[in-house]
């Protein structure tokens, strides 16, 4: 029996290189290898404020951004998170087992909102555990995860450790981190020291997926850079983080070591790399790009294929929901 594999990305906003090199090129792959569910999380986007008009906007965007990219709905199960409510009823189910403390040591949390702790929804305090949720409602053993997200995933098998001992049942199984193909970690075009973010205020620092092939090259030329041309080894490299950014874009659009990359072009200075990589960008971003816009030119084929994504979906989610609720003691509904 195939694994499965649960993932989730918030609409919020078209996805960046970043996202695209990071996470969703990678689980293209895993539909021939696993059972895979991937999810366009709009519950979590609400912790914090979103004009209604925007949700809908950018959950279609990603739904079509994560197609164009080669997610094959019959090869993969894609849905949106609100339209299977099981999401929300194990969440509150599991918002009575979690425990604040647990809660409290969650480091995003305190990033995101700083000094505004009493200003923040309780939706953001209690979001990790509708994530722990959105995994174990399908029993899914693996989850894709960045180094920012560990936290999350410990918390998820401290819920589900602690239900099946509270309950007396072998219910929810133990998650693991899913270590596929080693992903691009993709910085800022204008800081190469933080991650490219699509919640980033400068669109400069950033390449989005619907990008016009101008609007790459010209975001490309003014990234930021410094004045040495390009070593001829990843030592030297190390040490010049926006140098390490785009060789590491050009490896990663290219099928290329950032060794190979540093062997065919070491010695330029970025006003000749430059260009090469925005090329590169533009011949693998462009055929992304026309398929999104190809997708939202439907918007009712899309909202069709993400609702028979949801029944797919829902099949496996009540059944252990059903579970969850039987063991706590709740009432049957006949």
């Amino acid at each position: 029996m195939q694994q499965r594999v649960f993932s989730g990305i918030q609409p919020s906003g078209v996805p960046t290189l970043g996202n695209y090199l990071g996470a969703i090129r990678n689980w293209v792959p895993m539909q021939d290898t696993h059972d895979c569910l991937y999810c366009v999380v709009d519950l979590h986007a609400i912790t914090q404020f979103q004009k209604p008009e925007d949700l809908l906007r950018q959950t279609r965007e990603m739904a079509a951004a994560l197609l164009a990219c080669g997610l094959d709905p019959e090869r993969c199960i894609l849905f949106v998170q609100s339209h299977v409510p099981a999401h929300a009823e194990l969440g509150w189910l599991f918002n009575c087992v979690a425990r604040l403390g647990w809660l409290n040591r969650m480091t995003q949390f305190k990033d995101k909102a700083g000094k505004n702790a009493e200003n923040m929804s309780s939706g953001l305090y209690v979001y990790p555990n509708l994530m722990a949720a959105d995994i174990l409602l399908y029993k899914a053993t693996s989850v894709p995860v960045g180094d920012d997200q560990k936290q999350h995933l410990e918390l998820a098998n401290d819920i589900a450790q602690k239900f099946n001992h509270d309950y007396g049942v072998a219910l929810f199984p133990r998650i693991e981190p899913f270590i596929g193909a080693t992903a691009a970690r993709v910085m800022s075009l204008r800081d190469g020291t933080k991650k490219m973010s699509k919640s980033d205020p400068s669109d400069q620092s950033r390449i989005n997926l619907n990008d016009a092939d101008d609007d790459i090259a010209n975001k490309i030329k003014r990234a930021k850079t410094d004045p040495e041309p390009l070593p001829d080894s990843l030592a030297e490299l190390e040490k010049r983080p926006e140098a390490r950014n785009l060789v590491g874009i050009m490896a990663a659009v290219t099928g290329r070591e950032p060794a190979q990359v540093l062997a065919a072009h070491a010695g330029q200075g970025f006003g000749q790399f430059k260009p090469a990589l925005a090329d590169a960008l533009v011949a693998h971003l462009s055929p992304i790009r026309a398929e999104m816009a190809r997708l939202l030119e439907d918007t009712d084929a899309l909202d069709a294929a993400l609702r028979r994504g949801a029944e797919k979906a829902e099949a496996i989610a009540l059944p252990i929901l059903a579970e969850a609720k039987a063991a706590m003691g709740f009432l049957p509904r006949r």
